[in-house]
């Protein structure tokens, strides 16, 4: 049985980002083979992080109605997994307890209290192992999505 993985921001991102053709094309076929293997969850966390991210930072950003009907599609597409106060002590232990800066450390907590062992992710070292959760990183020159298979 193969394992569920938990996407980042980033990685959504750069499936709308045309400045990085490179990255866009790599986002989106992991993207699309994590749907087709049903593997694939998001966070509430990563939800308001792309809105935000896709509303600020893209060139040329999303509208706010376009980034909240992206926002929708997200939902309907991944399951998505919620952030909760037990999330938020854990990612603070992760924060004080390991160096991660605080948001990184509540995916990784969302990620170990969920049963979820990989992170996508281009924010971390890849392949390093913290408590039993991966990151991997999928803009690496290694990877192909096979690998999360």
């Amino acid at each position: 049985m193969t394992a569920d993985v938990l996407i980042d921001t980033n990685v959504l991102v750069y499936a709308y980002d045309a400045r990085n053709r490179a990255k866009q094309r790599q986002a989106l076929a992991v993207l699309r083979h994590l749907v087709v293997a049903a593997r694939g969850k998001i966070s509430t966390q990563v939800l308001g992080e792309f809105y935000v991210t896709s509303t600020r930072k893209l060139n040329p950003p999303l509208t706010p109605m376009e980034a909240a009907g992206q926002v929708a599609a997200l939902t309907a597409t991944w399951p998505v997994v919620s952030v909760t106060p037990l999330v938020v002590l854990e990612a603070a232990r992760g924060a004080s307890g390991h160096g991660l800066q605080y948001w990184d450390a509540q995916l990784w907590a969302t990620a170990r209290l969920s049963q979820i062992p990989t992170i996508l992710s281009e924010d971390f070292v890849h392949g390093r192992v913290l408590e039993g959760i991966q990151f991997v990183n999928p803009f690496a020159p290694s990877f192909a999505p096979a690998a999360l298979d």
